[in-house]
């Protein structure tokens, strides 16, 4: 069951905020290549001698320099982050691909077609919940996809729900644990933060990132082990131990 660490009670929040990977919903290993195939389909014009290989190539390349990079990886790892849309203009302007879709529209189609998703089991459930109950919702996510592109993802796979606002990490080149973002939920709920909780997978990023801007963490705990925090949460194993509280009976 559900259990709270170091705490001596905790009020019921009017705001719920969701990590997305992991959390909300599961992605397996993503296909980039299939991606791009997907993308040129909506390719008007081109080399002759350049295909969703070359393209695939030429992305997965920059990403691995940016990874190999000791300064740029350990910035990442640090708390920055950068945008899907400015590999996209870089792979496209390099190799002379000119599309019949704006680049908002061309990602949607790389996303979903190099890394579909579904909800964790319970996810639909629990959100009922919350909106029966009259909790307000929004999600934070450190993803390099558009906040335009993680809503729509959102709104496909969560029809019936409707979260608050959905922050990126890619719009603001800043990810958890950095405080900034939770900051930034604060603003955008018009909540002080003992009136909000954060859930997420990540001991790390979510559940330290959370506390560090005084929002209480719930742990969605996948089998990790905690970091030996000295502060107050909840960890819990999956959505129906959340709804247990939710309902009014101590988890």
């Amino acid at each position: 069951m559900g259990r709270f660490i170091n705490c001596t009670g905790t009020g019921r929040p009017e705001l719920v905020l969701f990590d997305y990977g992991d959390t909300l919903a599961f992605e397996p290993a993503p296909d980039f290549l299939r991606g791009w195939r997907a993308v040129f389909q909506w390719v008007r014009s081109k080399p002759e001698d350049v295909g969703p290989t070359e393209a695939y190539e030429l992305a997965d390349s920059l990403w691995r320099r940016f990874s190999a990079s000791r300064s740029l990886s350990a910035a990442r790892k640090g708390g920055w982050e950068i945008h899907e849309w400015q590999q996209l203009r870089a792979v496209s302007q390099a190799l002379g691909l000119e599309f019949s879709l704006p680049l908002p529209e061309i990602e949607l189609t790389l996303m979903d077609s190099s890394s579909p998703s579904t909800p964790h089991p319970g996810t639909e459930k629990m959100l009922e919940l919350l909106r029966a109950q009259g909790v307000r919702t929004g999600v934070i996510s450190n993803i390099g996809w558009s906040g335009n592109a993680l809503a729509h993802r959102l709104s496909r796979l969560f029809p019936a729900h409707s979260f608050e606002f959905v922050l990126a990490s890619s719009e603001y080149g800043v990810r958890k644990p950095d405080p900034l973002l939770f900051q930034i939920a604060l603003r955008k709920a018009a909540l002080p933060p003992d009136k909000v909780w954060f859930c997420g997978d990540s001991f790390s990023f979510d559940v330290r990132g959370a506390n560090s801007a005084g929002i209480f963490p719930v742990w969605l705990n996948r089998g990790g082990e905690p970091e030996g925090a000295e502060f107050p949460y909840l960890t819990v194993s999956g959505w129906g131990e959340l709804m247990t509280y939710f309902s009014g009976r101590e988890p």
